[in-house]
């Protein structure tokens, strides 16, 4: 992209909050040529998205659209602040909850210019320097409004997921809450519980770390006081949630500590497999099943990128992979996930690339 002609977001853009979000989104901007304008509460932020070519920091008087990228405790009184101060402008914001911010602004005269949205992308690294403009492809980017919002406003925040590279999804306030409970906030609370409790193990326990705990605890490195803002902001749907998962957890807990209870634990084992095989697969779709290639790849510069290579040059496409490192040990277990029918020839095709592939017997050795 290098030209605005090719967005349907016109600028100027205003956007306030120069993190993670914000700067990625006015990266994206700047990418076609949007006139972009940055604002945040510290200068030293807002210089730095500056330098990373974000926009610029000069002011700006009558922007079409602002963007409001602040934590979310803030997040109501900077769009209501937004929505007095630019008459003409629509304003969004990116909070992962919104009905606190519904409830805000429902006897604000200006509430139809305001649409809330929501993109549902990240990373555990924070802050501007974070920022990547392809942060927001392929990714789902709520967007809520009511009958009172002006269309023109939707259609607006509309284009800007769009141009953003998103996948735009309509839901109420509360729905939003809801789904973000279960989907985001919850897994970072049980993220932060189990690498919480690894705090006083030792480095023994430790040592034995395999791919598993790494998945569980990979989003536990998030920042304590942004998600501390989160949580406070949807405390009502949270709790609900952690509330269900309590009890099931106590009742794992009693079957754990007594003699039988071993339907009880295969039963909860038995329900993840239950929610697991709801989650939605590639692309959106349906769950899939992938057949798993596990090859053993030298811990030296270049061969991750060749092993990648030689798949291509099989004419295999990769459909998910994991990358897990052998204790003591200078080579890598790399996880292929492959359509089963083609597993056998990619086994075939890398062992003729001198490639050592571990076979599924050897796995259950």
């Amino acid at each position: 992209m290098n030209s605005e002609a090719l967005l349907a977001t016109k600028g100027p853009v205003l956007i306030i909050g120069t993190g993670l979000l914000g700067t990625s989104i006015a990266l994206r901007l700047r990418m076609g040529g949007v006139p972009v304008y940055l604002e945040d509460a510290s200068p030293v932020a807002a210089g730095l998205a500056r330098d990373l070519g974000a926009g610029s920091t000069e002011p700006v008087s009558h922007p079409q659209l602002v963007v409001v990228a602040v934590p979310p405790d803030v997040t109501a009184m900077v769009v209501r602040a937004a929505l007095e101060k630019y008459p003409d402008a629509v304003v969004t914001d990116v909070a992962s909850v919104k009905s606190a911010i519904a409830a805000e602004l429902a006897e604000s005269p200006h509430a139809a210019r305001w649409v809330g949205s929501h993109p549902m992308a990240g990373k555990e690294r924070s802050g501007g320097i974070a920022a990547d403009a392809d942060l927001f492809i392929g990714r789902p980017w709520v967007i809520v409004s009511s009958a009172s919002t002006d269309p023109e406003a939707v259609l607006r925040v509309r284009n800007l997921a769009v141009d953003m590279g998103a996948a735009v999804v309509a839901m109420t306030a509360a729905e939003h809450d809801h789904a973000v409970a279960v989907m985001s906030h919850m897994p970072q609370l049980m993220s932060s519980l189990v690498a919480g409790a690894l705090r006083e193990e030792p480095a023994q326990a430790l040592d034995l770390a395999g791919q598993g705990l790494r998945d569980v605890t990979r989003i536990a490195h998030s920042d304590p006081l942004l998600w501390a803002a989160i949580i406070a902001g949807n405390r009502a749907e949270i709790t609900r949630v952690l509330q269900g998962i309590q009890e099931r957890l106590q009742e794992l807990i009693s079957a754990v500590d007594s003699t039988g209870g071993l339907d009880i634990i295969s039963g909860a084992i038995h329900e993840g497999n239950l929610g697991v095989a709801r989650i939605p697969g590639k692309h959106g779709g349906a769950p899939a099943h992938y057949a798993e290639v596990t090859v053993l790849v030298p811990d030296e510069p270049g061969r991750l990128g060749q092993l990648f290579s030689d798949i291509g040059a099989i004419g295999v496409n990769i459909e998910d992979f994991s990358l897990e490192h052998s204790l003591a040990q200078p080579v890598g277990r790399a996880a292929v996930f492959v359509q089963p029918a083609r597993a056998a020839e990619l086994e075939h095709g890398l062992s003729a690339r001198a490639w050592q592939v571990v076979s599924a017997e050897q796995e259950g050795e």
